[in-house]
């Protein structure tokens, strides 16, 4: 049976954000580690934790590069010693975080060394990290107990990626889909909940779905820039692009990634196919999209939204998901 969970990017108003989706039943929350658009997850967990009861609290994903090992294994131990057993943690090689960085993504072997070193420190290893020894070392009362055993999940769409999960994660984490043999499968999904009198072109969906049908136009961007031409509008989207410095042209693309429509070139995005490049659709559609993804090996849901209306959507995939 699904679990349905919400994803929260850390903001001002993520805690009572938080606190609705305790409320409206949902069985966690999922906040990004995105330190160049929002506040700091660590911060923002630590607070959803203090302010809830009952809700499982995740980090989705985590970029390796952004912290030394002890320092991921110190601030999970932290939230384990506020939270008890509703502490999990999603790692991702940085596809979207580090691209914001003009760099490219970690390789999968350095995210498998990162979450064998974090792990190991939570087990209380001594752990050889740039060839020194470091251990978590709190005394008794400051941190929990070594092991702490708090779930590491990895997040990957592709095989070997996937393969990677199944050897050192606690569980998958996919983005759009789902993915077969695994115990533990959360597909992280983005739209909106249309009412039955709106479609892609209603005023309201268009607000809340262009920064999501947007994440397109920059992932293609990141793969390949000519594939841009390929997507609806996609040549005047790409010239807009260009006409930025090279230098910072991946800043300019990535201001309000997946949230709001702030960088000069996400208004020219066409969101007439967004029922259909994101999880947007009326509550039966949506439905049967859920029972779609339970079918292809999803334990899970994350739904997420942009930053246009993130309370009714809270309240309207709740009632999707019968909560």
């Amino acid at each position: 049976m699904l679990t349905f969970s919400f994803r929260l990017p850390p903001g001002p108003d993520t805690v009572r954000f938080a606190q609705l989706a305790e409320n409206c039943g949902y069985e966690g929350v999922w906040i990004p580690d995105i330190p160049a658009f929002g506040h700091d997850i660590w911060i923002t967990m630590s607070r959803v934790a203090e302010a809830t009861n009952r809700i499982n609290v995740g980090a989705a994903v985590i970029i390796p590069s952004f912290r030394h090992p002890l320092a991921q294994a110190s601030a999970i131990a932290t939230l384990e010693a506020l939270a008890p057993g509703r502490i999990r943690i999603g790692f991702g090689t940085g596809f979207t975080g580090r691209s914001g960085l003009g760099k490219p993504p970690l390789t999968l072997r350095h995210m498998r060394r990162h979450i064998e070193q974090v792990r190991g420190l939570l087990q209380g290893d001594a752990v050889d990290i740039e060839g020194g020894l470091a251990q978590l070392l709190a005394s008794d009362g400051w941190l929990p107990s070594r092991p702490i055993d708090v779930p590491l999940l990895v997040a990957a769409n592709g095989p070997r990626g996937r393969q990677l999960a199944h050897e050192i994660g606690d569980g998958l984490i996919t983005l759009g889909g789902a993915a077969s043999g695994f115990d533990v499968c959360f597909a992280s999904v983005n739209g909106t909940v249309l009412e039955n009198d709106e479609d892609a072109t209603t005023p309201r969906v268009q607000a809340a779905t262009a920064p999501l049908v947007a994440t397109k136009y920059h992932g293609s961007w990141i793969n390949d820039p000519d594939s841009v031409r390929d997507l609806p509008n996609g040549q005047a989207w790409l010239e807009s692009v260009e006409e930025v410095p090279e230098a910072v042209r991946h800043l300019s693309v990535h201001r309000g990634h997946n949230l709001e429509i702030i960088n000069g070139h996400d208004e020219l995005v066409d969101t007439s196919q967004s029922t259909k490049m994101t999880f947007t659709g009326t509550r039966d559609e949506l439905r049967t999209r859920l029972e779609e993804l339970e079918s292809a090996g999803a334990s899970g849901v994350i739904f997420g939204t942009s930053g246009a209306d993130v309370e009714r959507e809270l309240r309207c995939f709740a009632e999707v998901a019968g909560l």
